[in-house]
């Protein structure tokens, strides 16, 4: 009888421990995913600052082919960002703009922007030329600092 009780004791451990694994295992997951989703406060002011700029431009942006007004576009690239930043995807600004702004995800075409009767750009380059000069503000911090196209 005293060794059923032990094999018994054993199974119930055994069965404990691994029920803590588990437990450590998916508190660990959901920890990795909370913290890939956030991004740093600067990362989403920058973010936040690129939108305004766009938005505020007199720019047209180009996604598959067409050409779409500077808040229509901003529209767009809003709901693509919320998209990538609750799968944790979007990390830093440069990631946003890679990730979010460069080219269509459907389609895989580059996206472009047009300035006024100025040449197209890939928006890869306008949004990170935008970013450098956000950057190289000197009132950068809280600013909300409107930039020409």
């Amino acid at each position: 009888m005293a060794a059923l009780l032990t094999i018994g004791n054993w199974r119930q451990s055994a069965i404990i421990r691994s029920m803590n694994a588990k437990f450590f295992l998916v508190a660990l997951l959901l920890g990795a995913c909370a913290s890939a989703q956030a991004v740093t406060p600067t990362t989403a002011r920058e973010i936040g600052q690129l939108f305004k700029v766009l938005e505020r431009s007199n720019c047209q942006f180009s996604r598959n082919g067409a050409w779409y007004a500077a808040a229509k576009a901003s529209e767009h690239l809003q709901r693509k960002y919320d998209y990538l930043q609750k799968k944790g995807l979007v990390t830093s600004t440069e990631s946003f703009i890679e990730l979010t702004a460069t080219k269509s995800s459907m389609s895989g075409k580059p996206y472009q922007v047009r300035c006024g009767t100025g040449a197209a750009v890939a928006s890869q380059a306008w949004f990170t030329g935008k970013l450098r000069e956000l950057r190289q503000s000197p009132a950068n911090a809280g600013s909300e600092r409107q930039l020409t196209h």
